[in-house]
């Protein structure tokens, strides 16, 4: 009996992957469709404003730490900052990317090759959202007093980024799977 459970278990690989790639494609729809509302664009200032390959997407980058709402606050003169600082306009063309690269990445069983491009976006993305954890000062617990801030204590803002590192192994399996089934049909279509 032990050893057909353990059996059973050593078979979810499949199944894993599946979830794995509808984790993906749902995460990166759904936050992509937040991008266009005002709380998650805002709340990813700090990120763009402090990345050395992105802060010049931002009018004003330096200026964020003063025009801060908290999430889900709305101040009519921080909103206007927001607008003139293109916060909103680059929201809205990554929510896109996001959206779209989620697309391609489900898109595995009918066009794999264009779901092994979306994968190695995620890669890309991925790596690019664990960089943030170097540039950016909000990744860390600040000193304010308590003895434990700084290196190794994670923010809230830093844990989110740090899960990224489970989104980077799950898009390398997905790009693996789709390049499998895509030369796996290129194979088939030449005998």
């Amino acid at each position: 009996m032990k050893s057909s459970i353990i059996e059973k278990i050593a078979g979810l690989d499949v199944l894993g992957r599946k979830v794995t790639r509808i984790g993906i494609v749902v995460v990166l729809i759904w936050i992509g469709g937040l991008k266009f509302f005002t709380y998650e664009a805002d709340g990813i200032v700090p990120f763009v404003a402090n990345s050395p390959l992105m802060s010049f997407l931002y009018n004003n980058p330096g200026e964020y730490k003063k025009n801060s709402n908290k999430e889900g606050e709305y101040v009519a003169r921080i909103h206007q900052w927001h607008q003139a600082n293109n916060t909103y306009g680059f929201a809205y063309a990554l929510g896109a990317l996001l959206i779209t690269i989620g697309i391609l990445v489900a898109l595995h069983q009918w066009a794999p090759m264009l779901s092994m491009i979306g994968s190695f976006l995620v890669v890309i993305l991925a790596i690019g959202t664990l960089s943030f954890l170097i540039t950016t000062p909000e990744s860390w617990v600040p000193k304010l007093g308590d003895s434990e801030w700084g290196f190794p204590y994670l923010s809230g803002r830093g844990r989110l980024v740090l899960k990224d590192v489970i989104m980077l192994g799950g898009a390398i399996v997905m790009m693996s799977e789709s390049a499998k089934l895509y030369l796996s049909r290129e194979k088939n279509n030449h005998n």
